[in-house]
């Protein structure tokens, strides 16, 4: 399979967390569309390009090497300093229903320990997109 791209690895790491508990809802698919139209990390980015990026990426998690195959090789194409935007993208999907189901915890957890990121940074991430989606009521 050839390399990802930075910014693929950044949508696979999106759809995997939406994917994790088998239900991609709405609000994460207009999350994931909402991060790529709107992080500075994608303002190179063909958004056209979206959909089929997050269908390889499914296509992917049933091939052989299946979720552990799609979480090498995103690590392998993140440089060291997007991977905590990484994982801020994939917090903002499984945070943005103000509702984190176990498989996504999970997923997160898994991110982070193929990321080598460390327990302060994860729990600044965190905080920050809770503060960022909570809401008065």
């Amino acid at each position: 399979m050839p390399l990802l791209t930075p910014h693929e690895a950044l949508i696979h790491l999106m759809v995997i967390t939406s994917a994790s508990d088998r239900d991609m809802t709405d609000v994460e698919l207009a999350r994931i569309g909402d991060v790529v139209r709107s992080w500075p990390v994608f303002v190179d980015f063909n958004q056209d390009r979206l959909i089929a990026v997050a269908q390889a990426c499914q296509k992917a998690l049933h091939d052989k090497g299946g979720l552990e195959g799609v979480l090498a090789r995103v690590a392998e194409a993140l440089p060291e300093r997007l991977r905590d935007t990484a994982y801020a993208a994939a917090f903002e999907v499984a945070a943005v229903d103000l509702e984190m189901r176990m498989e996504e915890v999970r997923v997160l957890q898994l991110i982070r320990l193929k990321l080598d990121l460390d327990t302060l940074t994860v729990a600044a991430i965190a905080r920050a997109a809770k503060a960022r989606l909570r809401t008065l009521t």
